[in-house]
């Protein structure tokens, strides 16, 4: 069996392998180059190598397969080296000749193994800088991860490239109502497409990357700011290429321009600032995009403060009950009011908008809502072991609660802890936009009304109530906001006062209690006399009331209206 290679020719070949091989970079022109020459000196028809990171992908045929030589006339397989990693990663290697090949000689067939064995080592080593690269930088979907955003924030601020950029945080708005109205295959299609969108737009002097979700992290050059502004306020997003269906995608931004010169100390300098404003941006009814400022720091610091100090006034009994009464327009009479909470430390009264909006960010809601419908309890117990006149007191109750599988033991356990006829309780509970919410809504809904506790839905009209809500869930009150309430100067046929009329009409018809809300004015009384709506709540009557001010006020009924 004569030999095709001559000794010194393998080490030549071995040679300019290694060199190949153990270099940082690679020329691949070169590299095939030299595959060709070996592949035809030893008189081979084919050379393939194959990547798999699992075996399961193995299996599937989803992995990297490279052939750089082929003639075209491969049958019989020469060499073959496969090789799993402690990672369970496979490396293949195969080496084919023709049919009508002369036998190699058993050397020759150890000096191939010996260079395939180079070829694959080289390529498994290059392979797991990309599977680094792509566990560190990406995630599962496919996306550069915060570390990516991390990394290149390190490379900028090295090379005193980050002063003048715009840094940013977004939520994609109603991605969920998305992933309904198109699929979630669809929806996954929208969230990449957007994302290589912006990606496309901000270029490589800049990066996008995915905290999860639907909310992603940046950072731009500042000349690219008209143009991602676009995109963050609304761009269509093709997610059937055969049909060309499209949705508009936008999202609630907060963006942090940096100064120039800039010089960051911790990714926190950037990171804090962004999240401040896109969770500001994202507490807006409409969204849009919210530039950082100082005062966000103060908001923030303001925050800290309510949620470390409401414990120790939850404790303190630093949150009192407030008494807004409900009255009916027709007979002058009080017959009931709302439990408003006011919160009064160090002999001030603080404002509801400065510590609602911020319990409502976690769970402490709920512990106030509860402490509040304890109070109020203790107060119609002691009216009616007083001989007092007792009116159906409403009390708040927070969307927070709607996950709680337990809600209804927790409400009736306080009200019979205290003996108070379920009759005198009125729960209010706001409006929900989304599926789930809604059947909790429905299910807390129907057990208050099982047992006899009065339900109302608060600030109908102010958000995106529609005529499910009263038609699926038995409530016992509809409060109408006044800004549904037409002014007392349009036309009778305007838009706003037949829709009124007929919202009213409707709510009667269905046996309904209509309670209108802020009434302020008397030319907004007599809005609601003609409409027959006879119930009214506002400053027009009272404030919200001290308890023993509306102690003597339930004594002293004289409204003249």
């Amino acid at each position: 069996m004569e030999k095709r290679v001559s000794k010194e020719r393998y080490l030549y070949f071995l040679q300019k392998m290694v060199c190949f091989t153990h270099s940082s970079t690679l020329d691949r022109e070169k590299y095939v180059e030299l595959i060709h020459e070996i592949c035809n000196e030893y008189h081979l028809a084919k050379g393939v190598t194959e990547f798999y990171t699992t075996p399961m992908m193995e299996k599937n045929g989803e992995g990297e397969i490279f052939c750089d030589f082929d003639n075209g006339k491969a049958k019989n397989v020469l060499v073959n080296i496969k090789v799993e990693s402690i990672t369970k990663a496979i490396i293949c290697g195969t080496i084919y000749i023709e049919d009508e090949v002369e036998d190699h000689d058993p050397e020759e067939v150890e000096q191939l193994n010996m260079m395939l064995s180079l070829i694959l080592g080289f390529m498994s080593r290059r392979r797991l800088v990309r599977v680094l690269e792509e566990f560190g930088f990406y995630d599962l979907d496919g996306f550069r991860n915060y570390r990516a955003f991390a990394r290149f924030l390190d490379i900028a601020n090295a090379e005193n490239r980050l002063g003048g950029m715009v840094a940013f945080h977004i939520d994609l708005h109603n991605f969920n109502m998305v992933n309904r109205e198109i699929g979630r295959h669809n929806g996954d299609i929208v969230l990449k497409r957007y994302y290589n969108k912006l990606s496309d737009t901000i270029g490589e002097s800049g990066i996008v990357t995915h905290l999860g979700g639907d909310k992603f992290i940046g950072i731009f050059e500042r000349k690219e700011k008209r143009k991602v502004y676009d995109i963050f306020s609304g761009t269509p997003i093709v997610y059937d290429d055969e049909k060309n269906k499209r949705i508009i995608v936008s999202a609630s931004a907060g963006v942090f321009m940096l100064p120039d010169p800039y010089l960051m100390n911790s990714y926190g300098d950037i990171m804090d600032k962004i999240m401040m404003a896109g969770n500001t941006a994202k507490r807006q009814a409409a969204g849009g995009i919210i530039v950082y400022d100082d005062r966000m720091k103060m908001e923030k610091e303001h925050i800290k403060r309510i949620q470390s100090s409401f414990r120790s006034g939850l404790e303190n009994e630093e949150f009192a009950v407030y008494y807004q009464p409900k009255v009916d327009i027709e007979t002058k009479k009080i017959i009931g009011a709302e439990a408003l909470c006011r919160w009064i430390r160090n002999d001030m009264i603080i404002p509801p908008i400065e510590f609602i909006p911020v319990l409502e960010m976690n769970s402490d809601i709920c512990d106030l809502d509860f402490y509040m419908l304890d109070h109020v309890c203790s107060d119609i117990r002691r009216w009616l072991d007083e001989g007092r006149e007792v009116v159906r007191v409403s009390v708040n109750l927070s969307r927070k609660h709607l996950v709680d599988v337990d809600l209804l033991d927790h409400i009736i356990s306080i009200i019979d802890k205290y003996k108070v006829p379920h009759e005198y309780i009125e729960m209010e509970l706001t409006e929900t936009t989304t599926d789930v919410l809604f059947s909790d809504l429905k299910r807390v809904v129907c057990g208050l009304s099982s047992a006899g506790i009065w339900t109302a839905v608060d600030d109908f009209g102010v958000g995106y109530s529609s005529l499910t809500l009263i038609r699926d869930i038995p409530w016992n009150v509809l409060k109408v906001d006044k800004s549904f309430v037409p002014k007392s100067h349009e036309d009778e046929n305007s838009i706003s006062n037949l829709m009124f009329k007929h919202v009213t009409s409707l709510a009667h018809d269905m046996g309904l209690e209509i309670v209108i809300e802020g009434v302020e004015s008397i030319d907004q009384l007599e809005v609601l006399r003609r409409n027959n709506c006879n119930v009214a709540q506002g400053y027009f009557f009272d404030r919200p009331l001290p308890v023993k001010d509306y102690e003597m006020r339930l004594i002293n009924q004289v409204y003249n209206i």
